[in-house]
């Protein structure tokens, strides 16, 4: 048994590759396991969400020709749909370059309304030919207790619905891919949504339930996000859900201090992105997200796309090192130096890995 076999043994994971009735799964009945995923991901984690809306209308609120230094057009969009208690909008900004048709889109989510953001290097990412629509995650839902009772929350009966957070924002990244279907300049074959730390799970979360993007870049999001939940470092289900329940449903926090009777792992989450592609960043410093755990839980999902198309998590037998950058299979993951921060190393290596999607 080699390292990480070893590794993965001692944290005793629930199989992805068994049906909750113990029955194998292969890669004619992946999409019943898929569906299955899901099912226990939104049950015990993150909450069911409601179907998405049969139309969505986009306002322009503003044009900016010939910016950064001529190289995009920005555009301050609104879009719109109906709920079943009403109407709802929330803004968007979009940032394409210029002349450009067919080309990759990042959807990212962001912790503040500014754009560029210290998160968000938009002219470094227009220099690599990429598009970027950014929703400010606070314009959809507040991130803080407010009983449900603000933004999208409001808009749907909590009785019947009862999402968290997370899965609101995830939610509302789908209504943006929406919008794409009809617009004119991006090649949707190369649609990423990413985010950082508590949008790096969100990220997570829109891929495995919108099969439209073709790939999550999800940044340090640790905790109930890529890593590893059983026996990992630092933050842990009891910790999560004290500071932050709004992010999910009630039944996840029945696991704290219990999480070796959670029938799944955050590997499930990765898992229900296959065959697509997901992008994977940890930061050698940031302890609390575990980047051995996140690198785990790669290493776990990685045979659903060895069983599906042949290469998963394509990487040595070993544990990360900083500078470790492993892309050449259909999961990457990276470490740097350095603490829990988006940077611009990171962004380098998702727009890297976007544009090497054929």
């Amino acid at each position: 048994m080699g390292i990480i076999s070893e590794e993965l043994a001692k944290r005793k994971l629930p199989s992805v590759l068994r049906f909750s009735d113990g029955s194998p799964v292969t890669s004619d009945n992946w999409e019943k396991r898929r569906e299955e995923l899901l099912d226990i991901l939104s049950r015990e984690e993150y909450g069911n969400a409601p179907p998405p809306p049969e139309r969505v209308e986009t306002e322009t609120v503003k044009c900016e020709e010939h910016q950064y230094a001529g190289k995009a057009y920005v555009k301050s969009l609104r879009l719109s749909f109906d709920t079943d208690k009403g109407r709802f909008s929330f803004p968007v900004t979009e940032i394409v370059p210029t002349g450009k048709k067919k080309c990759p889109t990042f959807v990212t989510l962001n912790f503040r309304a500014d754009v560029p953001d210290k998160y968000l290097p938009v002219e470094e990412i227009l220099d690599y030919g990429c598009a970027i629509l950014r929703v400010y995650y606070n314009d959809v839902a507040f991130d803080g207790e407010d009983n449900f009772k603000g933004g999208i929350a409001a808009m749907y009966d909590r009785a019947e619905y009862n999402w968290g957070k997370l899965r609101m924002w995830a939610w509302a990244a789908s209504r943006v891919m929406d919008y794409l279907q009809n617009a004119d300049y991006p090649d949707l074959s190369r649609v990423a949504i990413a985010g950082h730390s508590r949008l790096g799970k969100t990220a997570l979360i829109c891929a495995a339930f919108d099969k439209r993007f073709a790939i999550a870049c999800a940044n340090d999001s640790g905790c109930s996000g890529d890593a590893i939940t059983r026996d990992k470092k630092g933050e842990h289900v009891k910790d999560i859900f004290k500071s932050f329940p709004y992010w999910f449903c009630d039944k996840y926090g029945t696991y704290a201090d219990n999480e070796a009777s959670m029938p799944f792992d955050q590997h499930f989450l990765l898992s229900a992105i296959a065959p697509r592609k997901v992008a994977l960043g940890a930061a050698l410093e940031d302890e609390w997200a575990d980047p051995d755990s996140q690198y785990l839980s790669a290493c776990a999902a990685s045979e659903v796309w060895e069983m599906i198309c042949g290469k998963g998590l394509v990487h040595p037998d070993r544990l990360p090192v900083p500078g470790d950058c492993f892309a050449s299979g259909n999961i990457k993951y990276h470490l740097r130096r350095g603490r829990h921060f988006l940077s611009r190393e990171d962004w380098q290596h998702y727009c890297t890995y976007m544009l090497d999607l054929r």
